[in-house]
């Protein structure tokens, strides 16, 4: 199965209050570790909503303020087009990223339960995804879920979703990391 991996970092960060991306964690921007993380279970890697140094960049589609899904379905178009079984997804403030993330997700339509951008998705629901895009005023991840029928698989890893600096220092100050 030919999977393409895909870290969404098409957001404005502004509950974070800066680029969330490139907030340093153990000296090295936090995308670069969620990269490092993907890159290993995937034939090839891409950012989505941003520019990154070495690697693809995918617009969201079908234009920005999509939310993640806007990420998600350029992904899922660049897959189809690119000849790629499935995109495994990633959002580039989430640690650490699921080894084995496929096979957790068991190489079908779904998500981690409560951080829902570490998602499996088949390149032929693009058109899917383009169409409930297209139809609903709310563009959020619960309805796209929903809507695809993913599956939600329960895992005991602790994640640390780095959404705002007070998660961004107690991330710190759980890790004993330098930030």
């Amino acid at each position: 199965m030919r999977l393409l991996g895909a870290v969404i970092a098409g957001g404005q960060s502004r509950r974070f209050g800066s680029d969330k991306a490139v907030a340093p964690v153990d000296g090295r921007p936090l995308a670069a570790h969620v990269i490092e993380g993907l890159e290993p279970q995937v034939e090839k890697l891409v950012m989505c909503g941003r520019e990154w140094p070495g690697m693809t960049m995918l617009a969201d589609r079908p234009e920005n303020g999509q939310g993640p899904l806007g990420g998600i379905c350029a992904a899922l178009h660049h897959a189809q087009e690119q000849g790629f079984d499935a995109v495994l997804t990633a959002g580039c403030d989430t640690l650490p990223v699921p080894e084995r993330l496929a096979g957790l997700l068991g190489y079908k339509t779904g998500v981690i339960k409560d951080q829902p951008l570490f998602g499996f998705w088949p390149a032929s629901m693009a058109s899917l995804l383009d169409q409930w895009l297209k139809d609903q005023p709310r563009r959020d991840m619960r309805g796209w879920i929903e809507q695809s029928g993913a599956h939600e698989v329960e895992t005991d890893i602790a994640f640390s979703n780095l959404n705002t600096q007070d998660d961004y220092a107690q991330f710190k100050a759980q890790r004993g990391l330098r930030l």
